[in-house]
């Protein structure tokens, strides 16, 4: 389902960002994850919006949509918490879709997968806490 999200549409790292907005990691539920876009990245609401409406129409076959359109939400809310994170993965993304030598890709590649993997870990494993 990854492949069929919206490209994440974030601030440009030139940009100013307002200071850290401090909220606490929601749990893995779409209302909470929501509420937290909203608090640390209020630009990406329409995005969330549309992939949750997307997952919604899905999920009357399968839940598995819907949980996994929570979980990569999960993981955006946990890298937006970070805007000094979230700024480096903007840089990234973007040299990415630039870069022609294959080592440098392999570089980028392995840094974003390092900076979306630990935002997972971190997201999910809050998440299942709040749960209990």
């Amino acid at each position: 389902m990854r492949a069929n999200l919206t490209r994440r549409r974030g601030p440009k790292p030139h940009e100013r960002r307002a200071p850290a907005v401090r909220c606490p990691p929601p749990p893995v539920q779409p209302e909470a994850i929501r509420a937290a876009l909203a608090q640390v990245a209020p630009q990406l609401l329409a995005d969330f919006d549309r992939d949750r409406a997307a997952s919604t129409v899905r999920a009357e076959v399968s839940v598995i949509p819907l949980r996994t359109f929570t979980e990569v939400w999960a993981v955006e809310v946990a890298i937006a918490r970070h805007p000094e994170t979230a700024d480096r993965l903007h840089v990234l993304e973007a040299r990415a879709a630039e870069v022609t030598d294959l080592g440098e890709a392999r570089d980028i590649a392995a840094e974003i997968s390092r900076i979306r993997n630990a935002a997972a870990e971190a997201g999910l494993r809050t998440a299942g806490e709040a749960a209990r």
